[in-house]
């Protein structure tokens, strides 16, 4: 019995300390699947999404799903556009999304970085604009345990929230908007890794 603590308490360290999953490849789709009509494809080691014929809409998603975890990505947008990183997706119904977004008209205080919950709306807010670079590249840092969800922008928090809407393991997934307003959009991930925190 003396030594289940330091067992426990190794075991906890090493949970932590898992190694970076990259979850793409930058020259493949391999290990992502499509939902929707959006069109897909790699260009210049970046995942890239567009509006599909018609202006279709749709998502792209890890075949793998994780609960708890911190994630790394690199994005940028050709706006005007609406789309964003799904974490702890189950359906269409069931995710949380970190928004990569800049609408000023519907959501002048909701910018990228903001956390969006299906069912309940925007969580919580990112109205920094200094945090955002509408024509370059965005490294985005989204930390979620338990029902603690963190989202950091350029290297600043723009959301610390306890939510425990949906705690269950999901997909990773980029979404492509629908919208006559975003038929030229055009969003690029790159540089998307993952550490499970248990």
């Amino acid at each position: 019995m003396r030594y289940l603590l330091p067992l426990l308490f190794c075991g906890a360290c090493l949970a932590q300390r898992l190694p970076w999953i990259p979850l793409f490849d930058g020259k493949t789709l391999n290990h992502w699947r499509s939902e929707g009509k959006a069109a897909w494809s790699v260009e210049d080691g970046a995942i890239t999404g567009r509006q599909g014929p018609g202006g279709g809409a749709g998502e792209l998603l890890t075949e793998d799903k994780w609960a708890d975890f911190e994630l790394e990505a690199e994005w940028k947008m050709r706006f005007p556009g609406n789309s964003g990183i799904w974490f702890r997706y189950v359906d269409s119904q069931s995710a949380y999304q970190a928004d990569i977004l800049d609408e000023p008209k519907s959501y002048p205080d909701a910018l990228s970085g903001s956390l969006y919950c299906m069912g309940k709306a925007f969580l919580a807010r990112n109205s920094d604009p200094s945090t955002v670079h509408n024509d370059d590249w965005n490294r985005m840092r989204i930390r979620v345990s338990g029902d603690l969800i963190v989202i950091a922008l350029n290297g600043k928090e723009v959301v610390r929230i306890n939510d425990g809407t949906f705690r269950a393991a999901g997909h990773i997934g980029v979404q492509v908007h629908s919208g006559k307003e975003f038929e030229n959009m055009e969003v690029r991930v790159r540089a998307i890794r993952l550490r499970p925190l248990q």
